[in-house]
């Protein structure tokens, strides 16, 4: 390590010690090793400690707890007048771990080998963990004036008095239980930021800062870098029109083999109020014009189902095709 990163190494794990989140320990079977990075900002003098636990994720039973789906979280918060939005305080290192698997937490540094006492960034579980014990915490206040994901708290309402009401209720319990960093939070505002979006009474929007962070990155040279670019631009493909047809381009570039008959997508036009595509693969390319009609109508039903189940949904569909299909005698089955 040089010494800036050994810098920053010494003062977490200095840190860790005082508080009692880490203890020296001789040895274990569970040893993983630390590393350095920067953070989401990029920026060299902002870097992040964590501890590579493959081994020991791999290992590990994995906890189902359902995570919310970023979509679903911003519908349910567009719209609303008044928002608290809250940031929660050494979120992961508010979990206790068992004394008995401590030792399965060991890292290795040039400062010594330590254990965790508390769960910590780069476990497999960390996440459904987490998200169980807020669920817990505020179930009777989910789906009515908040929403929990991770560790962002966002309470919401409709008129400025309610929303005072409700974040007086959300309050109480993050106080009870040492949850809130007050020095991230915003009260009583009537747009913010949340999941990489702007949601406000005008509905959900894109966040301008990612917008000029994707449009500041230099023209991609290798796969890693395509790679990035897609990952980055398609996070906002709700808001962009035939996406995967745009993107075709640089899609193909990550194809090891590259086949002349994938050469197009599938979407959905409709009353906008978000895209979707995808690439077809070879053999969805190779189908006829129904049979990808029928394949664009599936993929819409799969991808909108949160929103579509429960409702009774009516297909706008070629009426030539489809009289096609009903007089066809050797019709696909698939395909009626």
């Amino acid at each position: 390590m040089n010494l800036t990163i050994l810098d920053v190494v010494k003062k977490e794990v200095t840190k860790l010690l005082v508080v009692g989140i880490i203890y020296p320990i001789s040895d274990s079977q569970w040893v993983s090793p630390m590393q350095v990075v920067p953070k989401k900002s990029g920026m060299t003098n902002s870097w992040r400690v964590c501890i590579n636990y493959k081994r020991l994720n791999h290992a590990t039973c994995k906890d189902h707890f359902p995570l919310h789906f970023i979509d679903q979280v911003l519908e349910k918060l567009s719209g609303k007048s008044h928002y608290c939005f809250l940031d929660g305080f050494s979120s992961y290192m508010q979990i206790h771990m068992a004394p008995k698997d401590q030792h399965k937490t060991t890292f290795t540094c040039p400062f010594g080998t330590f254990v965790y006492t508390r769960m910590t960034f780069g476990m497999c579980n960390m996440p459904s963990t987490f998200q169980h014990c807020m669920t817990s915490i505020f179930s009777d206040l989910l789906q009515d004036c908040m929403e929990v994901f991770m560790d962002d708290f966002t309470m919401y309402a409709y008129s400025f008095d309610t929303c005072l009401d409700n974040l007086s209720k959300v309050l109480t319990r993050c106080i009870d239980t040492n949850l809130v960093q007050f020095k991230k939070c915003h009260f009583m505002v009537i747009e913010g930021i949340i999941l990489g979006h702007l949601v406000s009474n005008r509905g959900i929007e894109v966040d301008k800062s990612k917008i000029d962070i994707i449009t500041s990155l230099p023209n991609p040279a290798f796969v890693q870098e395509v790679r990035s670019f897609l990952g980055h631009a398609g996070f906002y493909r709700r808001f962009i029109k035939n996406f995967s047809k745009l993107a075709l381009p640089l899609s193909k570039l990550l194809q090891k083999v590259w086949n002349s008959s994938q050469r197009a997508g599938v979407g959905k036009p409709m009353h906008v109020i978000a895209y979707a595509s995808r690439l077809m693969d070879p053999t969805q390319s190779n189908y006829t014009t129904i049979e990808k009609e029928l394949l664009a109508i599936v993929f819409a039903l799969e991808k909108f189902r949160s929103y579509l189940i429960g409702s009774r949904i009516i297909v706008f569909f070629d009426h030539a095709a489809l009289r096609f299909l009903l007089k066809k005698p050797d019709t696909k089955s698939r395909l009626i």
